[in-house]
Parts: C-alpha cells; structure tokens; sequence
C-alpha cells in the first residue's frame, strides 16, 4: 500500500532543496532579526524594558503611530476597492495612465514624497494657503500623517483586489439584479463577500507599511513631543543618544502591538475564508 502523497508535484526542484531555500532566506531575513531583537530583550529584563516603555512620550508616540496607520488604512481600504473597480470594470480616456500612477508610491523614495507633500500643504504651501482660508492646517498635524500614509499605503490594497475583481464574473450580479436584489444588496451579499479575503490582505499590508513608516512622515509631521512624534523618530532619536536599550524596548512594543493585529486580521481573514467556503 502507497503512502498518500504530502505533496503535490511542482515544477521546482524538488521539495528538499526548495524547501531548505525557502527557510533559510525566511531565517535570515525575517526570524533572524525579529530573534535578535527579543534576545536584546531578555539581556535588558522585562522589569528595565517596562521602565523604559512606560513613559508619556513612548506611550504618546505608539499611539499616534498605531492610530495614524489604523485610521489610513481604513481609508485605504474603502477608497482603494473603489479605484481598483473603476480601473477594472470601466474603460475611459486616461485610465492606463491612472493604473501607472498607482504603482508611484512604491517607486518614488518614500523621502521626495514626504517633502512633496509637506510643500503642497505647508502653511505657505498652494493647498496649505488655501486650506488655511477655511480655518484647515494639514502640515504639522496629526491630519499630515494621516495624508502621507494613505499616500503609501493605497497601493498595497489596489494591487491586492485588483486582480479578484478581474476574475469576478459580471454574469454573478446580473443573476443576482434578475432575481430582484438591489446594487447595495448585491454588493453586500454577493460582492463584498467573496473580495473579503483580498480586501483584509490589502488591508494588513498596508497597516503594517504605515506603522513603521518613518521617511514620508517625519517631514510632514512637525514631530513634536506627546503631538506629533511617531514611534519609528522616537526609535532614531534614542539611537542618536546612543541609548540602545530604550529604542530596542520601542522596538519591541512595536513588535508585540503589529503582531496582536496582525493575528486577529488573520483570524478574522480565516473567518471571512470559511464564510464563503474557500477553506
């Protein structure tokens, strides 16, 4: 009697040699640094980590990080499925050109990007001078942040649904408009259903882009104490004072937050995954 097979035939060679590459590449690059990082941990002590974590500052600066990046990717996720719909089931003049400009956050260093924007709504900016007409400040705001992570984080959830929507059959909601449901009731029970799964992978990729985004912000931000300053410039300017201890215990509330979220959008995911019977 044959032993059932555990694997399915792949066109690499071989499942030792690919798999043995797929782990050490994850190790060095991933588990590697991420163990480092809680083995400067243990050498500290969780009772001197604690110390250094909980201070005003610290706590101000993981809040703003953490709620900066939740509030943009919700945006991104809304407004990111909207694009990615557009771009797909419409064809109108300029929409190659608009599907390129998608992809500029990930090819613009994300630096430029952070003094564009804060060019454009600097208080003597074009859009600053004309935001502050209205009583509006966006630069040296909590609101600047929020701008500058829906500027990097919105490709991540276009390119992610994107090519769900080009497989998803229009023929699914003519059945659905023939059998008397409404666009809102179609797009609930029927749409929104099935690009879940995308939807929540866009989602956590963004989320964890912005958390640790530091170039884009800092220069919009201000970066002031308990206001303005986010956890990745806290994390430099305590390795400008030569203090690694304090930016390793940054590091690992960082680590330890994005990892709790990250799990329950997996879970969550999983959810979603056996709802419409993927899993």
């Amino acid at each position: 009697m044959k032993a059932p097979l555990l694997r399915a035939p792949s066109p690499l060679p071989g499942f030792g040699p690919s798999f043995g590459i797929a782990l050490a590449m994850l190790s060095v690059v991933v588990l590697l640094p991420i163990g480092a990082l809680l083995g400067r941990g243990l050498m500290i002590g969780p009772a001197e980590l604690w110390g250094m974590v909980n201070t005003r500052r610290v706590w101000s600066a993981l809040a703003l990080s953490f709620r900066a990046a939740l509030i943009a990717s919700l945006f991104n996720l809304v407004f990111g499925l909207v694009l990615a719909w557009v771009l797909v089931r419409y064809r109108f003049w300029g929409r190659r050109l608009i599907d390129a400009a998608v992809d500029l956050p990930f090819a613009l260093p994300t630096a430029v990007a952070g003094i564009a924007l804060t060019a454009l709504y600097a208080p003597n900016g074009p859009f600053g001078q004309a935001l502050a007409l209205l009583g509006l400040r966006i630069a040296y705001t909590e609101t600047g942040i929020w701008l500058a992570l829906v500027f990097i984080g919105l490709p991540f959830v276009v390119r992610t649904v994107q090519p769900v929507i080009e497989e998803l059959d229009p023929d699914i909601e003519e059945a659905s408009a023939t059998l008397g449901a409404r666009r809102f009731h179609t797009l609930r029970r029927v749409i929104l259903p099935t690009l879940m799964p995308a939807l929540l992978t866009g989602f956590a990729l963004a989320l964890a882009r912005s958390v640790g985004e530091y170039g884009s912000v800092i220069f919009i931000a201000g970066n002031i104490p308990g206001l303005t300053e986010i956890a990745p410039l806290l994390i430099v300017i305590r390795l400008e004072e030569y203090n690694s201890d304090a930016a390793a215990a940054i590091g690992i509330a960082m680590l330890l937050i994005s990892f709790a979220i990250l799990l329950a959008i997996n879970a969550i995911q999983i959810w979603s995954r056996r709802r419409i019977g993927l899993v």
